[in-house]
């Protein structure tokens, strides 16, 4: 038997092809799911928190100094442990909530150093992970002065 259109003529060959269906249903990017640890948004916003002007260091100054004393021991962790001092993260499945703390230079607006802070780590964890940052909590736990010398000693090391 031939199909015909509604002339009665044949209908072309294109008309008589079987759809292909889909297997596996929606885009290859929507199937299976995205988990990412606390400590991957830790060091991203550890990172992005860095780079504003006004940050001299993260962390309060108890962890600043065990964090020194970690990088000196071989084998301690000293890498991850300096760029997420400072930085906690709550992550969910589709949001995120940071919690840091900072130590600022003198001289410099603390408000606008902590807003240049919240807008640098939302665009930095937003960008990199897809996760909605919910809030950005900054602690501000010292200021630097010119004249103070850091807390983490220098390495004998060269």
């Amino acid at each position: 038997m031939t199909d015909t259109n509604p002339t009665g003529n044949p209908a072309p060959e294109e008309s008589r092809r079987t759809s292909v269906t889909k297997r596996g249903g929606g885009a290859p990017a929507s199937r299976g799911r995205t988990t990412i640890a606390d400590g991957v948004v830790e060091k991203i916003a550890g990172l992005a928190a860095r780079d504003v002007v006004g940050v001299h260091a993260m962390g309060s100054g108890l962890s600043r100094t065990f964090g020194a004393v970690r990088d000196r021991v071989p084998g301690g962790g000293g890498g991850k442990a300096s760029v997420t001092r400072g930085v906690k993260a709550e992550v969910g499945e589709v949001q995120t909530a940071l919690d840091l703390e900072i130590v600022v230079d003198y001289g410099v607006s603390i408000a606008d150093v902590a807003g240049e802070v919240r807008e640098n780590v939302i665009a930095a964890v937003e960008r990199m992970t897809g996760l909605e940052v919910v809030e950005v909590n900054i602690a501000v736990s010292d200021v630097k002065l010119p004249d103070e010398e850091d807390e983490e000693p220098e390495s004998r090391l060269q």
